[in-house]
């Protein structure tokens, strides 16, 4: 296992240089600054580079193969991959199922997925929504059936983001019916090239392949492909949502949409006009105040402090302001929005590829709707 140094006793500038030296030292030639999600084939080379320099898995504890960051050093992370326009890897393993790997999982199972997960080896999705369980998961319907010594799964998972291209999905089904909802839930882990699993590609508004439809019919896996206990999967599923949705209401979005909205603004001759610069302003102080709510959930992350249903302030936040940058990057190009490709092949110029990107930010991870129904029963305590 590599030997990496504690970067959490270095200051943050310095360790800001790190990463930013490192990244213009290692990044391979694939494309910077896309707008749209590469596929495993395309962002392979950086995820290896990545894995063998130890870097693959941020958060992990380094005695598991990680760099042990907290939460702090690893949005400076984030930020400088954004800065130099890194291509996003598929990071389901190393984001989302390593940490319930770590938490929930048996000694076996860290010991045959975790290294699989480092190596590239295996590729995860994540097998949450279904038709009429997208953003209320305690609704899903999928079923798995206990047979002997193996679980029999039906059923179908749909926006599978990058579905097409993993070789495991973790998934959630329905193991008891008997019980309310959120109680019958388990959480299984599934090879894709199990018998009776098939992937359907859904394009999105770019007509590109980024989710899938997965279903399931008489699927086997063995019984010990449970993380966790039996029924006990909304534990889990809870614990996943509630960071997944701190990282989904960062303010990197929004600041890059800034970033091409100067541009695109200076390009249509339009950045010296003082009625622009007004909307530019109040966008601009809105990602100011954007930031400091994600630092305040970002303390609380790294103090060990619960994510609580609030979070939902940051998501709703964070999409919504993505959307209005986009709408006006649309208004200030004009003609040029109506483009598929972008102008002198620059993807910075291209207003369209950051408005369609924009759309389903409020849908997923959890849609606005939903969010403010959150935050109004758990937060606010108001009616049903």
């Amino acid at each position: 296992m590599i030997s990496l140094p504690d970067y959490n006793a270095m200051n943050d500038a310095d360790f800001r240089q790190t990463v930013r030296s490192f990244v213009e030292e290692n990044y391979p030639d694939i494309p910077r600054h896309a707008l749209s999600r590469l596929h495993w084939e395309e962002v392979k080379p950086w995820y290896l580079i990545l894995s063998e320099h130890g870097w693959i898995c941020p958060t992990w504890p380094r005695e598991n193969g990680g760099m042990g960051l907290n939460a702090g050093k690893h949005l400076i992370l984030i930020e400088e991959f954004e800065r130099y326009g890194c291509a996003r890897v598929n990071d389901i393993g190393p984001v989302m199922l390593g940490p319930l790997l770590l938490k929930y999982g048996t000694e076996a199972q860290k010991a045959y997925f975790l290294p699989n997960i480092l190596s590239g080896d295996h590729i995860w999705a994540q097998g949450y929504s279904e038709p009429g369980a997208g953003s209320d998961l305690a609704a899903v319907r999928c079923e798995a059936v206990l047979d002997g010594g193996e679980w029999v799964i039906n059923g179908q998972k749909t926006w599978t983001t990058l579905g097409m291209d993993a070789n495991w999905i973790f998934i959630l089904v329905r193991t008891d019916k008997t019980v309310k909802k959120q109680a019958g839930i388990s959480f299984l882990l599934v090879p894709m090239d199990a018998p009776g699993v098939t992937i359907r590609n859904i394009l999105n508004l770019e007509l590109e392949a980024e989710f899938c439809e997965v279903f399931f019919d008489d699927v086997r896996v063995p019984a010990d492909h449970i993380l966790g206990e039996v029924n006990q999967g909304w534990t889990a599923a809870k614990a996943l949502l509630g960071h997944e949705r701190v990282f989904i209401g960062a303010p990197r979005l929004s600041a890059s949409a800034m970033s091409r909205l100067k541009r695109i603004a200076r390009r249509a001759g339009v950045w010296e006009d003082p009625v622009f610069r007004d909307r530019y302003v109040a966008l601009q102080c809105d990602v100011m105040d954007l930031t400091d709510l994600f630092e305040t959930y970002v303390d609380k992350l790294r103090g060990g402090e619960d994510i609580g249903a609030d979070v939902a302030m940051l998501k709703i936040f964070q999409s919504e302001l993505y959307q209005r940058i986009s709408d006006l990057m649309m208004e200030v190009a004009e003609e040029e929005s109506g483009l598929r490709l972008p102008p002198e092949a620059d993807r910075q110029l291209h207003a369209a590829a950051t408005y369609l990107s924009a759309r389903p930010t409020t849908i997923f991870g959890g849609s606005t709707e939903v969010m403010r129904n959150v935050l109004a029963k758990a937060v606010l305590d108001l009616p049903s």
